[in-house]
């Protein structure tokens, strides 16, 4: 067996194609993503990921022009509001926010946490990034970012000072004795006294522990020390190495730093992102493939921004020419995702690799009892624990959440690949249930 979650924005999804509906008017609401938590929770799926960022990028030509018109980064909401909602109208699904540990301070985001593990009742999840480009850090008044390396470095220390906050506090501390009109144990809830090169906190914190005790701890280790950083702290890894052989090799490189770390390596869930398209039959299914890649001017300058997310316009490449040589290392952006386009570029003019460019692990076109069945021999061939449905930027439609939850996901479950209750109230028990 292996898990579900899906990864997706608190931003506008489709809003401009077929069977967007209305939804481009009335997304901030939040009605739409209360609806597709109320599907995912029905199909089983261990948890919702709601990614985030806090910044309009104009590296991309110079302006916001580009970045407005593909909405690549904005409008977006804050998804940490969203998660008790979702959770409101669910009963197994888990719900992770992102935060960035180079914007909140430990101590609020160790309490923000553990005050939705209660409004959750145990299902709250947090998925941890340290941001990249100096926009976002200008919108907090900061210069730059710190350099890549050094980020992790922080969100080493960030993540080190909130565990120790949210154990704190023995989970047997309250008492609420009626008898000894005693309602907290005081020898059960310990200062901290962290101090650090970039961080200090006396604590303890000021709520209960949650129902979890840790809220789970989710990451997206791609390059070599966001491994090392995942395989430390993370309950699951989000992932998108290209094809079998890098998703194989990833997923042994994560067991053997977490057995590094004196982590028991099956305690860390490996996901690989897919976008899986699934029709009645496999030449429809190909067609529908083929009219999502055909808008190629769309589909080119997307991903052409995407990349220009960090500190690198690619507006000043000629389109129709190799890329020149680029280290990823000198950006100061996401430099795994960088480094995967470059490497996918090569022997490629530049239209050629962002074309092509694909946002997850691998192809899944078919039925949906042959994509269910693909889905069986990739997972037992490279391990991992489970795949990360995305829809891709500005895709996502009611009718794709039901052909994965109503079409998808039964096949699975019938082949007893996949869930068909929760086990559990706790989110984190249900990532370790198999």
């Amino acid at each position: 067996m292996f898990h579900l979650g899906w990864f997706t924005n608190y931003m506008t999804p489709a809003w401009n194609k077929p069977w967007a509906g209305n939804a481009g008017r009335t997304w901030a609401n939040g009605d739409f993503y209360l609806d597709m938590a109320r599907q995912l929770d029905r199909a089983g799926f261990d948890f919702i990921m709601l990614e985030d960022s806090t910044a309009l990028s104009d590296t991309y030509g110079g302006t916001f022009e580009a970045e407005l018109r593909q909405m690549v980064r904005a409008p977006k909401h804050d998804p940490v509001p969203l998660v008790p909602l979702l959770a409101h109208v669910t009963r197994g699904l888990g719900v992770v926010a992102t935060c960035s540990t180079s914007f909140y301070p430990p101590y609020l985001l160790a309490r923000t946490m553990s005050t939705l593990d209660h409004l959750t009742n145990g299902r709250a999840g947090w998925n941890i990034v340290t941001s990249a480009g100096s926009a976002a850090a200008q919108n907090f008044g900061m210069d730059d970012l710190p350099p890549h390396d050094e980020r992790y470095d922080i969100a080493e220390e960030f993540a080190t000072l909130v565990e120790q906050l949210w154990d704190s506090w023995e989970p047997e501390a309250l008492l609420v004795d009626h008898d000894t009109n005693t309602y907290i144990d005081h020898e059960k809830v310990h200062r901290v006294d962290f101090r650090g090169k970039y961080f200090a906190s006396r604590g303890p914190l000021n709520t209960l522990p949650g129902p979890q005790g840790r809220p789970v701890m989710l990451q997206a280790g791609g390059s070599p020390v966001g491994r090392a950083f995942a395989a430390r702290h993370a309950d699951a890894v989000v992932s998108i190495p290209k094809g079998v052989e890098a998703m194989r090799t990833y997923r042994d490189d994560v067991s053997r730093l977490a057995a590094d770390a004196g982590r028991d390596p099956k305690a860390v869930k490996v996901f690989y992102i897919v976008s899986p398209i699934v029709a009645e039959t496999h030449e429809e299914a190909v067609a529908r493939k083929e009219r999502l890649y055909a808008l190629e001017t769309e589909r080119l300058e997307k991903r052409l921004l995407l990349m220009s997310g960090g500190d690198l316009d690619l507006s000043r490449f000629p389109l129709d020419e190799p890329l020149p040589a680029i280290a990823a290392a000198s950006s100061n952006g996401s430099q795994s995702i960088l480094q995967t386009f470059l490497d996918r570029a090569q022997g490629k003019t530049l239209r050629e690799a962002a074309v092509a460019d694909q946002t997850e692990s691998l192809e899944l076109v078919g039925t949906p009892d042959a994509v269910a069945g693909q889905m069986a021999e990739v997972m037992a061939e490279v391990g991992g624990d489970g795949f990360l449905v995305y829809s891709g930027s500005g895709q996502l439609t009611r009718r794709y959440i039901t052909e994965i939850c109503d079409g998808l996901v039964p096949e699975l479950q019938r082949r007893g690949l996949t869930r068909t209750e929760y086990t559990s109230p706790l989110l984190r028990d249900n990532l370790l249930a198999f």
